[in-house]
């Protein structure tokens, strides 16, 4: 019997780091925590280097052909996803602030990054 079928629960860490567009990475992340979050796994996401461009408010990829996803991250409440983070390097090396992102997240220095992403029993780069 694996983990998920005997009811324990792992502490997951989905770490975006990649810009929202150009690759399947963000997308694709997305779609595993919510896999993730299905099966009542402690699911967290962190958004580090281009990765917090995903959660940046006024998105419009329409003219680059592609769709905008963005707005997915408002409803993962509604999964029991809200343990959001964003290291603050990232933001401010990109010009940006907690009031330019889409949802409600943690900022925290690389420092307290690295000891959160230490205390998980998974973590999956993209």
């Amino acid at each position: 019997m694996d983990d998920m079928e005997s009811g324990i629960v792992k502490k997951f860490m989905f770490v975006n780091r990649k810009a929202p567009h150009g690759t399947v990475y963000a997308l694709e992340v997305l779609e595993m925590v919510l896999i993730s979050a299905a099966f009542d796994q402690d699911v967290h996401l962190a958004f580090l280097d281009d990765g917090v461009l995903q959660i940046k408010k006024g998105q419009t990829p329409a003219g680059i052909g592609v769709k905008n996803f963005s707005p997915t991250y408002r409803a993962l409440e509604g999964y029991d996803i809200e343990k959001l983070y964003v290291e603050a390097e990232s933001l401010a090396e990109r010009g940006l602030t907690e009031d330019d992102l889409l949802v409600p997240v943690e900022v925290l220095s690389r420092a307290e990054m690295g000891k959160l992403m230490a205390g998980m029993d998974v973590v999956l780069t993209a």
